[in-house]
């Protein structure tokens, strides 16, 4: 699989797992109606995922993640 297609499906996955839940919890907690559930879930999602992305290196593609919760810029292996 191409490492560009990869980092797409990691950030598509890594997205998902926060905004699911974002989407519930705005939901059910807060007194907002409509698209602003969506938006709002979307921008906690969008602040709070990992960002992955496919880079050209000497060595070869490799794709990195950056991340919050990460200091700095690391190799998925």
């Amino acid at each position: 699989m191409n490492k560009k297609v990869k980092s797409f499906l990691y950030n598509f996955l890594g997205f998902s797992v926060f905004y699911i839940p974002a989407y519930l919890l705005v939901m059910n907690y807060s007194h907002l109606q409509g698209l602003w559930i969506a938006v709002t879930a979307f921008m906690i999602s969008l602040l709070l995922a990992p960002k992955f992305q496919a880079i050209k290196t000497h060595n070869g593609e490799k794709i990195f993640v950056k991340w919050i919760f990460l200091k700095g810029i690391k190799e998925v292996k």
